[in-house]
């Protein structure tokens, strides 16, 4: 409902109280672009908004809002709003362009490391409190051909992901999400077929919401034990 404007007025974030945390939150795919550059692999949202049809007026997030480069500035606007933390995602096939991490014979691009490096040590030296949400959505269209997430062993790619970021950042970077709404997007890429991947099947959707629920819960051990 609607707050009037008395109400409105009448709200501080003491009202909140002390341990509400403040802040904005992002997604990779929605706001970095860059989607071809230094070494990330391709998405399944990459893949997804270029089919003809599938995004209503044909957009992408090929160059989106430029976060990419435009980082600094963007977080300096951040602080300027008086916010104090800031969450962003991740983009799994920014770190690992096939998917897969080191224990499963894959590569770690280095120069994808080295960009949330620099957007870590660019929050801290502004007084932002950085928070990772290390998967929102953006599946890498190479594990997405080896069956996406009804297939079982996304759990262990799924880890062996989350045990190089937290590795690399893990220092810098106190508060973790391991997964953003794992429900929504299995029911909307695996059933609904409105969201990337645009599958509709139910044999999809049940073990994509069991293998997202184990993910959560191996990312959080991993979390745990690297943090």
């Amino acid at each position: 409902m609607p707050l009037s404007s008395s109400d409105s007025e009448s709200i501080s974030r003491a009202a909140f109280g002390p341990d509400f945390i403040w802040g904005t939150a992002t997604a990779a795919y929605q706001i970095e672009g860059a989607v071809d550059r230094d070494g990330r692999g391709p998405s399944i949202w990459d893949t997804f908004s270029h089919q003809r049809g599938k995004i209503k007026t044909g957009e992408h997030g090929d160059i989106a809002c430029e976060f990419y480069d435009r980082y600094e500035a963007d977080l300096q606007l951040h602080k300027a709003l008086g916010f104090p933390h800031f969450r962003f995602s991740i983009a799994w096939s920014r770190i690992l362009p096939d998917g897969l991490g080191p224990q499963h014979g894959g590569r770690v691009n280095e120069a994808g490391l080295a960009f949330y490096d620099r957007l870590i040590d660019h929050c801290l030296a502004l007084g932002l409190t950085p928070w990772i949400t290390l998967y929102h959505w953006d599946l890498p269209q190479a594990l997405e051909n080896l069956g996406g997430w009804p297939n079982r062993k996304i759990v262990d790619w799924f880890a062996d992901y989350v045990d190089v970021c937290t590795k690399a950042f893990g220092p810098k970077v106190r508060h973790w999400i391991i997964l953003n709404e794992p429900l929504a997007s299995s029911v909307l890429g695996y059933f609904t077929g409105t969201h990337a991947p645009g599958r509709r099947s139910l044999r999809a959707l049940l073990p994509s919401i069991h293998h997202t629920a184990l993910a959560q819960a191996e990312g959080g051990r991993v979390v745990r034990a690297n943090v």
